[in-house]
């Protein structure tokens, strides 16, 4: 039987679905074919936009961030160079004998000498409202992060590795390290027993130092 024949004896719906398929075009997609693409295409799209929101998202919190930074560490190489001044004029404090500050004798060197210690405090005033304190390591553990070790003191009364003296003061901008303390550490006393580390600002970043 030819496929004439066949068709002829098909029954009409048959030959109407028949007659369908073959008017329909080579490579055309069905309805569920074209809702099944649409819907992987739909997925991928929302993909893709989840993904350039959480971009963004990152993008905009690291942008925040640097801005932050630059905000509080953009004067660190300039304070860092107002410590020097600082210390010159702790040094001049220091050279006046204690007699002679005690003495009524010689008016014009206490005027003096008041007149240094008032600049220094207005100086370490206005680094604090730039973000720089002053640390504070006497008597506490020895931390390298924070401090530098210049020499070592025979001292059995004390734990070992604790700080006994301050040679020059160390001080911090936000949460790191201008310039690390230099100090004396006691040896020979008993271990300190393991404690958590105290909230004390970082190590120094030196790239971001650059970058202010």
């Amino acid at each position: 039987m030819s496929d004439q024949e066949k068709h002829e004896h098909m029954p009409e719906e048959a030959q109407a679905a028949d007659a369908a398929a073959e008017s329909k075009p080579a490579g055309t997609e069905s309805d569920h074919e074209v809702l099944v693409r649409l819907m992987k295409e739909n997925e991928e799209l929302k993909d893709r936009a989840l993904r350039t929101a959480a971009d963004m998202e990152n993008l905009r919190r690291r942008t925040a961030r640097d801005v932050q930074d630059a905000r509080a560490y953009s004067v660190a190489n300039f304070a860092r160079d107002m410590l020097g001044v600082s210390d010159n004029l702790r040094r001049a404090i220091e050279a006046v004998p204690a007699d002679a500050r005690a003495g009524d004798d010689d008016a014009g060197l206490k005027a003096l000498l008041e007149g240094v210690e008032m600049t220094e405090r207005a100086m370490h005033s206005a680094l604090e409202r730039h973000g720089v304190k002053k640390l504070e390591p006497q008597g506490q553990k020895f931390d390298p992060h924070f401090h530098q070790a210049m020499f070592e003191v025979p001292d059995p009364s004390v734990p070992a590795n604790t700080v006994v003296q301050v040679v020059q003061s160390g001080y911090s901008i936000g949460e790191r390290v201008l310039r690390p303390a230099m100090v004396g550490v006691s040896k020979g006393g008993p271990k300190q027993a393991p404690a958590e580390a105290a909230a004390e600002p970082g190590p120094i970043n030196e790239q971001a130092e650059k970058d202010a």
